[in-house]
């Protein structure tokens, strides 16, 4: 079972899931023109923890972007783990 919880500045924070589980979530729910890229960029901001600022140079972005890709992508998959 998975544990999502929001912490006081309202950013979703998961206490107990896989990787392999948030995998098959990112792919199920994140589709679009741009999904492979967004599910890069999620990717590496969860698993690897790198910065907004290192992820929107890495991706040709703005960290403004960046932040809202990240943002819309956590609500997106994470809205369907089961709690």
């Amino acid at each position: 079972m998975s544990d999502v919880q929001r912490n006081r500045q309202g950013k979703a924070v998961i206490t107990e899931i896989s990787r392999s589980e948030l995998l098959h979530l990112m792919y199920e729910w994140m589709i679009g023109p741009n999904a492979e890229r967004d599910r890069a960029i999620l990717a590496r901001r969860l698993f690897d923890g790198i910065t907004y600022e290192r992820l929107a140079e890495e991706f040709d972005l703005s960290v403004r972007h960046t932040k809202k890709i990240v943002y819309d992508a956590e609500n997106k998959i994470f809205r369907h783990i089961p709690k």
